[in-house]
């Protein structure tokens, strides 16, 4: 029997998961069916109570859905999950729903192994503080940069994400230093991550050029266009990145959660960069 597994998201036809998962599946001979679904903005636990009654074994959830997500599990099956607050992978197991969230390994995987940017010692701007940048800050914070601020134009947010990260059992990370755009002044940062929905409108945030130290990496998580974020960092001679590697990456691990075994995350982005 073919195990079935999908990604719930709104809007979800631009998702590169189901071609990514074909190819897991084809390298590691898995038996196994995954689909795009397009939930309700309102009906999202909905959806993933009849995906369960269809027998799936599991899902990924992207935008909107990650903290509804983090909020439907009734366990955690993965480190960091309750620092984020956010899930991106849910398992079905019997009774229970397992919540994971690999963004944050999808995001320093793709930056270190795949990019060639060390964290150790380095200055880190992460830019947002909803669903997607809770779900790396942890990761981010784990990986001991010489300073890590995150900048957000409501400070509330950020505020709540420090006091999760004070409250971790690990205390072997880099605490978070808060700050709005205004009070980035002219600091300027070796890793500079946009976790916004910015990239998404095509809008331009209100960050300025000093920001990009000489040979930084410059890297947006949306994937597939050139973004103004990009292009502002690419004008100041920064390295950029899209989300594509994290993407990719982020799959492995949920691919590896669900089945057992860990498929080749560098040969599949290599194939998607040419495609």
């Amino acid at each position: 029997m073919t195990d079935k597994y999908a990604v719930i998201g709104n809007p979800i036809a631009h998702s590169k998961s189901p071609a990514i998962h074909a190819m897991f599946a084809k390298q590691t001979n898995q038996n196994m069916a995954y689909e795009s679904i397009l939930a309700p903005l309102d009906s999202f636990t909905d959806t993933v109570n009849q995906l369960i009654v269809d027998g799936y074994h599991g899902v990924n959830v992207t935008v909107p859905f990650k903290v509804d997500a983090y909020n439907l599990m009734n366990e955690p099956n993965m480190e960091g999950v309750h620092d984020a607050e956010a899930v991106n992978t849910l398992t079905f197991e019997n009774s229970r729903i397992k919540g994971a969230n690999t963004d944050g390994i999808g995001l320093v995987t793709d930056i270190q192994n795949n990019l060639g940017f060390d964290f150790q010692n380095k200055k880190v701007l992460l830019i947002g503080a909803g669903g997607a940048a809770q779900g790396v800050a942890y990761k981010i914070a784990e990986k001991n940069p010489e300073l890590f601020v995150v900048a957000n134009r409501s400070l509330e947010k950020v505020h709540e994400m420090k006091k999760r990260l004070e409250r971790s059992k690990n205390l072997l990370v880099t605490p978070i230093t808060v700050a709005s755009f205004e009070e980035l002044g002219s600091q300027s940062f070796d890793i500079i991550v946009n976790a916004t929905s910015a990239s998404l409108k095509n809008t331009r945030l209100p960050i300025s050029n000093l920001i990009f130290a000489d040979r930084c990496l410059a890297y947006d998580m949306m994937y597939g266009q050139e973004t103004p974020f990009m292009a502002q960092a690419r004008a100041k001679g920064a390295n950029v990145a899209d989300g594509l590697g994290m993407l990719v990456e982020q799959a492995a691990e949920a691919f590896t959660l669900w089945r057992g075994v860990r498929p080749d995350a560098k040969a599949v982005i290599d194939k998607m960069r040419v495609v």
